[in-house]
């Protein structure tokens, strides 16, 4: 199916949310004089066809174009449609997976806040920016083509698209124009008709609990570890440790641990790792000591065997 926004997009190229040993995200948006960035997303080509748990400096704002897409913002899951689109704040740990098996496509924009004043104008930021950057409601907010209060949002980011894509002469200052309306219809939105959430001190607990743990699988998934382990390394009982996982992320300890060590499985065959040379040394690598629990776990996830995903990354494209 061809979406008539998608004219000026190309796929976004196959790799996964690089992220550090806290989560953030290591990827760079823009330079220090322009620090935006927009992407054409296709979730059916990354690793596993989602985009992982990350957070970053910049604000992200994305628009569906075709499918359905589960926004997930700490302990929040939202189904985007066609049409509409989410705004999620500076640092707030978010991730987006496919709903069910349709394909989604959607488009995202990338900024920092630096963009509107630069790295000075304190003045202006404090009456312009803290309001939004600093708000516990403003955590994330719906946006829709019938809502008459975040259309124009949407309307600013389809113009940063096409200008930033086309390149013409001077499409870093309409970009920059674009970026400022855009912020100051972000602040006419009414706070109590957006679809925001407080931050409880519950929720921020849950968040700091799940970097920490999420840090800790990341840097352990190889080892046999445990969900004592796990627990432990959040100092929490076990029985917290998979309430907590399930507020924030709608799954177990172990489901974590089993994505992301196919995650990296694929990771690996996709860069021709010679750790994926054999799947016997593959299983062992990302911490599985059965090869055929391996195989069946990563069809499961990537809905082909560990040596078809091989033929297929490995082939001309």
């Amino acid at each position: 199916m061809i979406y008539d926004d998608m004219k000026d997009i190309t796929d976004v190229e196959r790799d996964a949310v690089p992220v550090g040993k806290d989560l953030q995200e290591l990827k760079t948006h823009g330079n220090l004089e322009f620090p935006i960035t927009v992407y054409p997303v296709t979730l059916s080509k990354m690793y596993l066809k989602l985009i992982r748990w990350h957070w970053h400096p910049e604000i992200e704002m994305i628009y569906i174009l075709g499918g359905r897409v589960e926004a997930l913002v700490d302990d929040v899951s939202v189904i985007l449609s066609p049409g509409q689109g989410i705004f999620v704040n500076q640092n707030v740990l978010h991730a987006f997976h496919l709903v069910e098996d349709y394909d989604a496509v959607f488009f995202s924009v990338v900024f920092h806040p630096a963009m509107i004043f630069g790295y000075g104008s304190a003045a202006m930021s404090v009456k312009y920016l803290s309001p939004i950057l600093e708000n516990p409601q403003m955590k994330y907010l719906i946006l829709g083509n019938d809502d008459p209060y975040t259309a124009p949002l949407i309307d600013y980011m389809k113009q940063i698209r096409d200008s930033y894509f086309k390149e013409d002469f001077g499409y870093e200052l309409f970009c920059k124009a674009a970026v400022c309306n855009l912020w100051n219809a972000l602040l006419k939105v009414p706070r109590n008709e957006s679809a925001a959430i407080v931050k409880s001190k519950r929720i921020v607990n849950d968040e700091q609990r799940i970097k920490d743990a999420i840090l800790y699988i990341e840097n352990h998934f190889a080892e046999p570890i445990t969900l004592d382990d796990i627990a432990c390394s959040i100092h929490i009982s076990k029985s917290e440790c998979c309430r907590c996982f399930q507020r924030v992320l709608r799954q177990t300890p172990f489901e974590y641990l089993l994505k992301y060590r196919i995650f990296h499985a694929a990771k690996l065959i996709q860069h021709q790792d010679k750790n994926a040379d054999s799947i016997s040394n593959l299983a062992i690598t990302v911490g599985f000591g059965n090869i055929s629990y391996f195989n069946k776990v990563f069809k499961r996830y990537l809905h082909m065997t560990p040596t078809e995903y091989k033929r297929e990354r490995r082939s001309p494209i």
